[in-house]
């Protein structure tokens, strides 16, 4: 299974709306003469200045469209040289391995990326020039996210499996959430885990969810700043119960009055935005039910009887049929379980797939009810293949972000 991971890859749909109203350029404070540019931060032995920083903090900006200010700026830095010691960390790694990422890969990114914001490839680069932005800033976070995605890919991606176990497990804990009062919610975590990078990450999302409180679209400042694995989903978690959350976020949805950004939440490892789409109470189940019929049109019970001996499942059922003198197999289709006889609830309550009723005596012979298939609260259910591609995602997801900290671990990281 090949899935189409993006680890925060620049799609900036609400580019276009962003730079409309305003020309980024040079913001307050800042001097109209060049000035030598010092360096900010060393990863084995490869620098990244200042200017570097300053050029990604400005496409953050860009990209939740803020009022270009020096302070927003500041707020945006400490975010920006993060992002930038963990792409060369990935562009690294990419190195080492060999992997050669061609120019028509970048300019097909940077198409895509064009694409989604409503524009072409030269109006997008425009767009960089007139906000004071290098377009190789924006090549080189693409090189770095593919170069990642196919070592990911390619250590990884074969070796994940994921079990019929677990695709019913989801789809078990999915209908248990109707009987609970769940939050639809989405995420975006900042990973600050010492006192430093914790400061900065609280200056960078009390910016953030003032954007966003201002209606910057929150799945592309999701895709852009958060080191979760729902960074590639836009930040999306699903309907999810108060049990499925960290206590501290459990505390923080709890006390939400109604849908919004919440305020910044800080934790052992880091600081989470979240958005409380809506609250869903619990609701009754709708049990869905699919059922067949053998009718013994002979009016001789022996032969419905030996008709069930040979049942395997309603597969069979017209197989049987054809070869039985006298039985004919009829499909009654799919029905809701509470719009059915309270008759026919009674003889099919505790049966279970490819179970056969009793036989009961009808007007034109014997017959027997059989169920297929029974669901239980699958109205709003995802597909199997929907849910094998999302905990395929989500688990490759978690790989990276577990290999891309390891590599920052075991890096010469020097701060100036």
């Amino acid at each position: 299974m090949e899935i189409e991971l993006s680890f925060r890859v620049a799609v900036l749909s609400g580019l276009a709306l962003a730079t409309a109203g305003f020309c980024y350029g040079q913001t307050a404070g800042e001097s109209d003469t060049l000035t030598l540019e010092g360096i900010a931060v060393v990863v084995n032995d490869e620098p990244i200045s200042y200017f570097d920083v300053r050029q990604r903090a400005r496409m953050l900006m860009m990209t939740l469209g803020a009022e270009p200010t020096q302070e927003v700026l500041q707020q945006l830095a400490g975010t920006a040289r993060e992002q930038l010691i963990e792409e060369r960390l990935q562009l690294q790694a990419a190195k080492e391995r060999e992997l050669e990422i061609s120019d028509e890969d970048i300019a097909r990114s940077v198409e895509d990326i064009a694409q989604q914001a409503g524009v072409d490839r030269r109006t997008l680069y425009e767009q960089f020039v007139a906000a004071g932005i290098s377009p190789l800033t924006l090549e080189d976070q693409i090189r770095a996210d593919i170069g990642w995605r196919r070592i990911m890919q390619g250590l990884y991606g074969s070796r994940i499996r994921i079990s019929g176990n677990q695709i019913e497990d989801r789809i078990e804990r999915l209908k248990q959430s109707y009987q609970e009062t769940v939050y639809q919610l989405a995420e975006i975590f900042l990973f600050a885990p010492d006192a430093e990078s914790r400061l900065q990450a609280e200056a960078a999302s009390s910016s953030i969810v003032q954007q966003l409180r201002e209606g910057a679209p929150f799945r592309v400042a999701a895709e852009r700043f958060s080191s979760a694995p729902t960074a590639s989903t836009g930040g999306e978690m699903g309907w999810v119960s108060l049990e499925d959350l960290d206590a501290q976020l459990a505390d923080a949805v709890r006390a939400a009055e109604g849908p919004g950004i919440l305020e910044p939440i800080t934790t052992e490892d880091g600081i989470y935005i979240l958005a409380l789409r809506g609250k869903r109470e619990p609701s009754e189940q709708t049990s869905t039910v699919e059922l067949n019929q053998f009718v013994a049109t002979n009016g001789r019970i022996e032969t419905l009887e030996a008709g069930i001996d040979r049942l395997d499942g309603c597969d069979s059922m017209e197989r049987i049929a054809e070869r039985s003198d006298g039985l004919i197999s009829v499909s009654l289709g799919e029905s809701n379980l509470a719009d059915l006889s309270a008759t026919t609830q009674g003889m099919i309550g505790q049966m279970g797939p490819g179970d056969a009723s009793d036989p009961f005596e009808i007007r034109d012979g014997w017959s027997a009810i059989v169920l297929c298939e029974r669901e239980e609260g699958i109205e709003n259910l995802p597909s199997r293949d929907q849910i094998e591609n999302q905990l395929f995602g989500r688990e490759l997801g978690m790989i990276s972000d577990r290999e891309l900290r390891d590599a920052r671990r075991e890096a010469t990281i020097l701060l100036r």
